[in-house]
C-alpha cells in the first residue's frame, strides 16, 4: 500500500455584481482576462458568470488547503478591483438562468449546441475531486463499490438551498437542476472494463458523445488522468469543508482498493438504494436519514459518518489526513453551507428586509466565507479550534 493516492481538487465558483448581487455584465471580460493573466490554476467555466480553480496533484491535505485558500483570496482581490464578488455555492441565490451567456470556447459552443436551453439552465457549481489509483484498469470495479458512499459525501457538502431567487426547501437543489442534463446521475453498474469500453465505443461512434469526458456522472473514470473523479458534491463555501470531502473520498478509494470484498456484488437494488439516499441527502443535508441496506433501516447521517470514519481509520492514518476527515463530525454538528445560508436569510427577513435584500445578504455572506482561510495546517492538522461568534454557525 505504498501508493501515494495523490489527489487534486477542482472548485467551481459563481460571480456576482457587488452592487446588485445578480449576474455581472460589462466587467466580466476584464475579470476573466485578469484571472487568466495572474492565476495559472484558474480558468473559465461553461457560463460567463462562473470561474474554476484547481489544486495541483498532491499527497498533503494541508498543502491543498493552503493552495486553494490563496487562489480563493486572489479571485476575491481580482473581483474587488472590478466590483465583482466571487463565491462557492451549489447554486446562485439570485441569478436567473435566462440572463446567462456561454463562455466563448469551442468545447462549450459544442455543449451548448447539443444541450440547447438546458445549457443555459445549467447554473450550478460543483466540487470535483480526482484521486490517483494504483491500477487504472481497475477503476470501473472500484467505481461500482464506491457508489454507496456518494450520498454521505453529498450530504456533507450541500450548499444550494436557493434557486432562481427562491427558497427550494432543500439543502442541495443543485443535483435536481443538474439532472436535466443527459448522462448525469449514478453511473450504470458496468460488468467490467470491457463492458464500459464497449459503451463508450458505441456512444462515440454513434455520435452521441465526442469522448468519455461527456459522461457527467456523479463518479467517473477520468479520461485525462489515472484517477477516479468524484463529481457529486456541491461547491463547498468553506475551504476546509472542501478539503474534508476530498480527504474522505481519497481514504475511501484506498479502502476499497485494499479490501476487494467491500461492497462487492452491487446489484440493481443496491444502486436503487444509492439513488434513494442521494435524494434524502439533497433534501435534508446533515439532517438526512440514509437507508442502510445491510441493517434494513434508515439511520441518521451522523451514524453513517461515524461508520465511514471507523472504516477508513487505517487509511486516514496512512495518508496523514485524520483531522481533515474528522471535520465531517463538525459539519454534522454545525451544519453545512446550506444551513448557514438559510440562517442568514431568515435573520435578514426577521430584521425587516425584503426577500431580495435577504438574498443579497446571503450572497455577501457566501463571498466573505469563500475567501476565508483554512484552519488546516501541514498534514491536515487543525491549527485552531476557535469557533466564530458571528451567529451564523460558521466554523
Amino acid at each position: 500500500m505504498a501508493h501515494a493516492y495523490r489527489f487534486g481538487i477542482e472548485e467551481e465558483f459563481f460571480l456576482a455584481d457587488a452592487r446588485s448581487r445578480g449576474t455581472p455584465r460589462a466587467r466580466l471580460r476584464a475579470f476573466h482576462a485578469a484571472v487568466r493573466a495572474r492565476l495559472d490554476d484558474a480558468e473559465r467555466e461553461q457560463l460567463q458568470c462562473q470561474v474554476e480553480i484547481a489544486s495541483p496533484p498532491s499527497g498533503d491535505v494541508g498543502e491543498a488547503a493552503e493552495h486553494l485558500t490563496q487562489l480563493r483570496r486572489s479571485l476575491a482581490e481580482i473581483g474587488a478591483e472590478r466590483g465583482i464578488l466571487t463565491f462557492a455555492a451549489g447554486t446562485h441565490p439570485t441569478a436567473r438562468w435566462r440572463d446567462q451567456r456561454p463562455t466563448d470556447k469551442a468545447r462549450y459552443h459544442g455543449i451548448m449546441a447539443d444541450l440547447r436551453m438546458l445549457g443555459r439552465r445549467n447554473l450550478v457549481c460543483g466540487l470535483h475531486v480526482h484521486v490517483e489509483v494504483p491500477d487504472p484498469e481497475a477503476r470501473l470495479g472500484l467505481m461500482n463499490r464506491l457508489l454507496p458512499f456518494l450520498p454521505v459525501l453529498l450530504a456533507l457538502s450541500t450548499s444550494s438551498p436557493f434557486w432562481q431567487g427562491q427558497q427550494t426547501g432543500m439543502a442541495g437543489y443543485r443535483m435536481r437542476a443538474y439532472a436535466e442534463l443527459p448522462r448525469t446521475g449514478v453511473p450504470e453498474l458496468f460488468a467490467d472494463s470491457a463492458d464500459y469500453a464497449h459503451y463508450v465505443d458505441v456512444m462515440t461512434k454513434a455520435g452521441a458523445i465526442a469522448d468519455a469526458s461527456y459522461l457527467w456522472w456523479h463518479l467517473r473514470a477520468s479520461v485525462k488522468y489515472p484517477t477516479l473523479e468524484l463529481r457529486v458534491a456541491d461547491s463547498c463555501t468553506h475551504v476546509d469543508d472542501a478539503v474534508c470531502i476530498a480527504a474522505l473520498f481519497r481514504c475511501l478509494v484506498r479502502r476499497v482498493v485494499r479490501d476487494r470484498r467491500l461492497n462487492a456484488g452491487m446489484t440493481a437494488a443496491s444502486r436503487g438504494f444509492v439513488m434513494e439516499n442521494l435524494w434524502r441527502a439533497e433534501r435534508d443535508g446533515t439532517r438526512a436519514t440514509l437507508i442502510d441496506e445491510a441493517r434494513v433501516r434508515a439511520v441518521p447521517l451522523g451514524e453513517w459518518v461515524e461508520n465511514v470514519l471507523a472504516l477508513i481509520a487505517e487509511d486516514a492514518e496512512a495518508l496523514d489526513c485524520v483531522a481533515a476527515c474528522n471535520r465531517a463530525r463538525h459539519i454534522v454538528a454545525e451544519g453545512t453551507s446550506a444551513d448557514r445560508q438559510m440562517a442568514v436569510f431568515a435573520a435578514a427577513r426577521r430584521s425587516g428586509a425584503q426577500e431580495r435584500a435577504a438574498l443579497s445578504a446571503v450572497v455577501d455572506h457566501l463571498a466573505l466565507e469563500t475567501a476565508a482561510g483554512s484552519k488546516l495546517g501541514p498534514g491536515g492538522v487543525r491549527t485552531s479550534s476557535r469557533r466564530r461568534s458571528d451567529g451564523n454557525g460558521s466554523g
